[in-house]
C-alpha cells in the first residue's frame, strides 16, 4: 500500500469515527432529554379502561407531547410509605395516580387534583398536604397533578410521585421522604379534625407550615426546638389559627417540623426559595381566605393592644402640641 493510500485509508476511517460517534452522541442527547418528559404514575389496580381514563385525564394539559409512564403497585407503597408507620403490603391495591413535570428553576411545587369523569375522588389528601409533603421529600420546581378512577385517600398518587421523580434521576432521603409522611398524616388529621370549625380552611394550615419551614431553613439545622416552638407560635397567629388549633395539634406540628430538621431537608440550599414559592402558591390559591387576614377583625389581640397605645398616645401629643 502506498503511503498516499494509507493516509487516504486512515481520514475515510477518522470521519467514519467521527459520524458514528456524533451518532452517538445525538442518541444519548435524546435520551437525556427524555429525563425531562413528564412521568404519569398508575395504579396497578386499575382496569383497562380506567387506565386509559386516568391517561387522558392527567395528561390533557400536555398537548400531545410526549410522556413516560411508570406503574405503581404495593411494593411501591411499602417502600415509599411504610417506613412513616403504614402498614401496606405487597399485595395492597393502588388506584390514585399522579403526573410529575420538571418546570423552570425556581418556579416552585405545583398541584392539581383533577376530577375524574366529573368526580373529584381523592377523598382525604389535599392539594396543600401533597404540596408540603413533596416540598419535604426534597421535590423541586414541578408540576404535579393527581386523580383516581374510584374514591380513595390518595396515598397511591403520593408514592408514584416519589418513584417517578426517582425515576427521572433525582435521588430523595429516606428521612425526608418519611418526614414527608409523617406531615402528610399529621396534617391531614388536623384538617379532618377542624373542617367544621368556622375561621379554618387547610389553606391557612399548610401556609402556616410552610412559612415555619422557611423561617427554619433561615436558620438553618442547628435550630433548636424552642426556637421551632417559637417559630410556630407566630405562624399559627399569622395565619388567624390562634383560637382554632388546639394545644395537643400545636405540639403535633412542633414535633412535625423537628423530624423535617432532623431529616437532613433543612441542609438543600434551596429549601428556603421552595418553600417561600409553596407559600406564595397556597395564597394565590385561596386569595378570599388570605385577604381577610390582615383586616382590623382579624388581628390578634396583641396587635389591637398595640394599636390602642399607640393610638392613645398619639392623642395626648396632638392635645399637648395642638
Amino acid at each position: 500500500m502506498t503511503k498516499r493510500m494509507s493516509f487516504k485509508f486512515k481520514w475515510v476511517a477518522l470521519v467514519a469515527t467521527l459520524i458514528v460517534g456524533l451518532g452517538g452522541w445525538q442518541a444519548l442527547a435524546h435520551a437525556d432529554s427524555s429525563s425531562d418528559e413528564p412521568i404519569v404514575t398508575l395504579g396497578s389496580s386499575l382496569t383497562s379502561s380506567q387506565k386509559t381514563g386516568t391517561i387522558n385525564t392527567l395528561t390533557a394539559s400536555l398537548n400531545g407531547a410526549d410522556y413516560q409512564t411508570l406503574t405503581v403497585n404495593g411494593d411501591t407503597l411499602v417502600k415509599y410509605l411504610n417506613p412513616a408507620g403504614e402498614s401496606f403490603t405487597s399485595t395492597s391495591g393502588v388506584w390514585s395516580s399522579a403526573m410529575i413535570q420538571k418546570t423552570s428553576s425556581g418556579s416552585g411545587i405545583n398541584v392539581k387534583i383533577l376530577d375524574y369523569n366529573g368526580s373529584n375522588n381523592i377523598t382525604t389528601i389535599t392539594a396543600n398536604q401533597y404540596k408540603n409533603a413533596a416540598l419535604t421529600a426534597g421535590i423541586t420546581d414541578a408540576n404535579i397533578y393527581v386523580t383516581s378512577a374510584t374514591p380513595i385517600d390518595g396515598s397511591g398518587a403520593l408514592a408514584g410521585v416519589y418513584a417517578a421523580y426517582a425515576k427521572s434521576g433525582n435521588s430523595l432521603n429516606t428521612k425526608q421522604v418519611t418526614a414527608a409522611q409523617d406531615e402528610l398524616s399529621t396534617l391531614s388529621g388536623i384538617t379532618q379534625a377542624n373542617k367544621s370549625k368556622d375561621g379554618y380552611t387547610d389553606s391557612q394550615l399548610n401556609n402556616a407550615v410552610a412559612g415555619a419551614k422557611k423561617e427554619m431553613a433561615q436558620k438553618g439545622s442547628s435550630i433548636t426546638k424552642n426556637e421551632i416552638t417559637t417559630i410556630v407560635n407566630q405562624q399559627i397567629t399569622n395565619n388567624n389559627l390562634t383560637n382554632v388549633i388546639t394545644n395537643n395539634q400545636k405540639t403535633e406540628i412542633i414535633n412535625l417540623l423537628v423530624k423535617i430538621r432532623d431529616s437532613g431537608a433543612l441542609d438543600s440550599s434551596s429549601f428556603k426559595t421552595q418553600a417561600n414559592s409553596l407559600m406564595k402558591n397556597i395564597q394565590s390559591n385561596a386569595k378570599g381566605v388570605f385577604s381577610k387576614l390582615n383586616t382590623k377583625e382579624n388581628q390578634n389581640l396583641l396587635q389591637k393592644m398595640w394599636s390602642a397605645i399607640v393610638n392613645f398616645f398619639s392623642s395626648i401629643f396632638k392635645s399637648i402640641f395642638g
